[in-house]
């Protein structure tokens, strides 16, 4: 049901009419046939994104409008995965790992910023509808999914830009959930984890992925502290 297809640096994503929710910018739920992944050049420095989005997918040829993430992956890395009711595809570059550890030694907070480039980001189109809570627990699955992943093969969460896309299709069997324990969030987690390992391996097929924020390019690592307090 849905298909993806590549070229000049542009993934995309395509099924039927699907209601979609992005956590990337400009982010939130949006109608339409396609979801997009993109890659941008070394020294990127657009904020236009929007219509820096639309000039590259019309270069590529894709005329539809849709949500679309970007990355400093290349394109030839992405790698898609399909069970059940779900498809899959995923870039993943862990240039700028964002480390999480359980016992901070204590500091401020990283200054806001552009993020640097790398990123995992992942598109997933489901052949069910989905309500709009059910696709806000979809993609909650979807980010559980590239954290475990990650945390097996590089030892961190994430990068400090991942982002996800996740759809379902308006006019397929409605369901009312899709959390881990469910067809679609099982598949969804399954799907995710195979796209997300096998890009890592196409990125770094002759190279080691760094395993921490010191052995990285970029990255950080969050020491600050939060009071806690009875509610």
């Amino acid at each position: 049901m849905y298909r993806t297809e590549r070229r000049a640096g542009v993934c995309r994503l395509r099924g039927p009419t699907t209601r979609w929710l992005s956590s990337g910018t400009p982010g939130g739920y949006t109608d339409g046939r396609a979801a997009y992944n993109t890659t941008v050049s070394d020294g990127f420095d657009r904020t236009d994104l929007a219509r820096y989005a639309a000039e590259r997918r019309e270069a590529a040829g894709f005329t539809e409008p849709g949500r679309t993430l970007l990355t400093g992956v290349e394109q030839a890395h992405a790698v898609g995965a399909r069970l059940g009711p779900v498809t899959a595809v995923a870039t993943a570059g862990v240039s700028n790992p964002a480390a999480l550890p359980m016992d901070p030694a204590g500091g401020p907070l990283p200054e806001a910023g552009q993020p640097e480039q790398g990123t995992v980001n992942v598109l997933v189109g489901v052949a069910r509808s989905l309500p709009d809570g059910a696709l806000a627990s979809l993609l909650a699955v979807v980010t559980e999914a590239k954290a475990a992943t990650l945390l097996d093969r590089v030892g961190v969460p994430g990068t400090t830009s991942d982002a996800a896309v996740v759809g379902g299709a308006t006019d397929e069997p409605r369901v009312r959930f899709a959390g881990s324990g469910t067809e679609v969030g099982a598949a969804a987690r399954a799907c995710v984890r195979e796209a997300v390992a096998g890009s890592l391996d196409s990125r770094y097929d002759c190279e080691t992925p760094p395993d921490s924020v010191a052995a990285a390019a970029h990255g950080l690592t969050t020491e600050a502290r939060a009071e806690t307090f009875e509610p």
